[in-house]
């Protein structure tokens, strides 16, 4: 059996590609976007991402109960998400309310979430 090569055998650069797809980086910031899947790279907040596009909101004692953790690494979790711009906090007397920034932050864990289980479903066949 052949062994197969998945890099190009011969360099080929199509310039005006290169020159517009690095125009439009420029003008664009990678490193926010990146910290957003840097954000999501761990299952926990994965996990609380996901629970807050189930339920519109969630106070911090209901996120550590769906995930399985403390409430301090609920909190933990969840202020990291803030912070990085995926979700929103409120305050009502003693308790803190989170839910997700916007709907292009849903959106985002949906068609994750979405993806995933069609590629799932496609290993199945």
């Amino acid at each position: 059996m052949a062994k197969e090569i998945d890099v190009c055998e011969i360099t080929c650069v199509d310039e005006d590609k290169v020159a517009r797809v690095q125009g439009k980086l420029a003008e664009e910031n990678p490193l926010k976007v990146a910290n957003i899947f840097k954000a999501l790279s761990d299952e926990t907040r994965v996990k609380i991402a996901y629970a807050l596009t189930l339920e519109e909101e969630l106070c911090v004692c209901d996120v550590a109960n769906i995930v399985g953790a403390t409430t301090a690494t609920a909190s933990h979790h969840l202020r990291l998400l803030r912070n990085l711009g995926l979700a929103k906090y409120r305050k009502e007397g003693k308790l803190v309310y989170y839910s997700l920034d916007d709907d292009c932050v849903k959106q985002l864990i949906e068609v994750s979430f979405r993806h995933q289980k069609e590629v799932t479903d496609v290993e199945r066949v």
